[in-house]
């Protein structure tokens, strides 16, 4: 479906993180089971993660999906 906006998901990730006793990058990804590499992808927002993966980090944070991602949809008209 064409859009004219361009759809964006934000994180909030670091923030979390640092909000977590300065939880490292290594960290957070150990508890999640991907690399350091998908976490700092993750952070710069170059990577939309599974919906699995998302349920993951709000988990390892011990808040909702929500609290994690922002999502802005695009407009269809």
């Amino acid at each position: 479906m064409p859009s004219n906006r361009e759809e964006k998901l934000q994180n909030r990730i670091r923030r979390l993180r640092f909000d977590n006793g300065e939880m490292t990058q290594q960290d957070l990804a150990e508890r999640v089971a991907v690399t350091r590499q998908t976490i700092i992808a993750l952070e710069a927002g170059k990577y939309v993660p599974s919906l699995l993966l998302g349920f993951r980090l709000a988990a390892a944070f011990g808040v909702r999906v929500e609290d994690v991602f922002q999502y802005e949809g695009g407009s269809s008209k």
